[in-house]
């Protein structure tokens, strides 16, 4: 058993080398930030539900494939906002899947600043089929082998924002929870690493039909280098954006959206690979539907927040 521990191990922790952190990335994370930040909850007047499709690296066997499904939105009277998510993300012989609920409060600074401070708790599920791994020695055992393990998780975050810009900071995997198939002699990942998530935008209005919104997101995970994406959103009549961005590591990428009378929201990345797989994939595309509802708040939000 220990022998086939080990394997699986060195399988995952070469994982979560190949893919550069514990959790999963998201090219449309501006469109929902809240899968990073709980603070973002009760920051508008309405509900959002967001789902989020990615498959990375399209064309490559057992390449990462990540599904999100959110929901967050204020209380209809105090100034605080509720929400959750569940998400799958499967990589190989290993899937990791939780679910998350966020609570958040908000409160005015001054003028049009305002502040939410955000907390999250849930569950993960960690699961190894080694049914889907090939071994060169192969043995029953190893044929027949599952492992699963659950644990808690939590999140904090505390997001700035006014009409024109918004900076925010955020921490994962908060308790840093024991793998127990990672608890093996050898130097192995035996834990889940903190992720912090740094990032700000600004809002400029080029004329009456189109905006321009620069944004800027850091990412650190120990031992990984910091990762960092720069984007570039431009939005026509607030209805149509196209969004141009870099991340570290990782290349360029670009993003269509659509906003359907201020209701239906949908977007489509794709992210071009340039790694020394480039050759193997047709680069990795994300897709995003989304809705908005219930507005709660009327005009302005700030009247609510004094």
């Amino acid at each position: 058993m220990r022998k086939i521990l080990s394997i699986l191990a060195l399988v995952i922790s070469g994982t979560f080398v190949a893919y550069g952190q514990q959790i999963p990335q998201y090219t449309q994370y501006s469109l929902n930030e809240f899968v990073i930040n709980p603070a973002i909850a009760g920051t508008q007047d309405y509900y959002n539900a967001r789902i989020i499709n990615r498959y990375q690296w399209l064309g490559v066997v057992d390449a990462p494939r990540t599904y999100v499904l959110s929901l967050y939105g204020p209380h209809k009277k105090l100034n605080m906002g509720f929400g959750g998510y569940i998400f799958s993300d499967i990589t190989g012989p290993t899937r990791r899947s939780g679910l998350e609920l966020s609570y958040a409060y908000n409160l005015k600074i001054i003028n049009d600043i305002r502040v939410s401070f955000g907390v999250s708790g849930g569950f993960l599920q960690y699961k190894i089929d080694a049914t889907k791994i090939t071994f060169k020695d192969e043995s029953d055992i190893v044929k027949e082998f599952m492992y699963v393990d659950y644990m808690p998780d939590a999140s904090a975050g505390i997001y700035l924002y006014a009409d024109k810009y918004y900076f925010g900071v955020s921490s994962s995997q908060l308790l840093h929870n024991k793998i127990v198939f990672y608890d093996l002699e050898s130097n192995t990942l035996r834990r889940l690493a903190n992720h912090i998530f740094v990032y700000g935008g600004y809002k400029y209005d080029i004329n009456d039909k189109f905006n321009l919104e620069p944004s800027l997101l850091l990412k650190k995970v120990n031992p990984v280098p910091l990762m960092a994406e720069i984007n570039a959103k431009l939005t026509y009549n607030k209805m149509i954006w196209l969004s141009l961005g870099y991340r570290t590591a990782n290349g360029p990428n670009i993003t269509l959206g659509y906003n359907m009378q201020d209701q239906l929201y949908f977007g489509y990345s794709y992210d071009f690979t340039m790694s020394a797989i480039s050759k193997a994939t047709t680069g990795t595309h994300e897709f995003m539907i989304g809705a908005r509802f219930n507005q709660y708040r009327e005009a302005k939000t700030q009247k609510l927040l004094e």
